[in-house]
């Protein structure tokens, strides 16, 4: 795609089955869609002070993807490293109910979740395809990374 990397911060929650299509969604977008370009930050490893995570997401673009309405990635990542660029809200995109459904180990997936997947993928990808463009030819703010 481009020059700029992008984080992409997932949900990390385990209690809804929201939380476990974001990181599946941020898998795909790295190693399937983006993998040159995108760049998957932890989010338990950035709310304890992961310093190179934190550096990160405030000298790149950022997109969060949260599993439910409580928005842990976006305001964890907005309080720690500054506004994220994007996010992504995986209730509005599979329905707040599906979202905050029960847990769903991997080795339960059905094709209906992989669509769920692939549909949260898709709005992270146009979301991340927009950013990059919007910096095309651009240096980034910060330099360092």
């Amino acid at each position: 795609m481009g020059s700029v990397k992008i984080g992409v911060v997932s949900c990390s929650g385990e209690d809804c089955l929201g939380g476990t299509i974001s990181r599946l969604a941020t898998r795909k977008m790295m190693e399937q869609i983006r993998p040159d370009d995108a760049v998957t930050l932890c989010l338990p490893l950035f709310i304890a002070g992961g310093e190179e995570e934190r550096g990160f997401a405030a000298a790149h673009p950022t997109i969060t993807v949260d599993g439910c309405g409580k928005w842990c990635a976006k305001r964890a990542t907005e309080r720690l490293s500054g506004k994220v660029s994007d996010v992504v809200q995986v209730a509005d995109l599979i329905g707040t109910e599906t979202a905050e459904g029960p847990i769903l180990s991997t080795r339960n997936i059905t094709p209906e979740h992989l669509e769920m997947v692939d549909k949260v993928a898709e709005e992270i990808r146009l979301k991340f395809d927009r950013i990059a463009e919007s910096y095309k030819g651009k240096a980034l703010p910060i330099k360092g990374f």
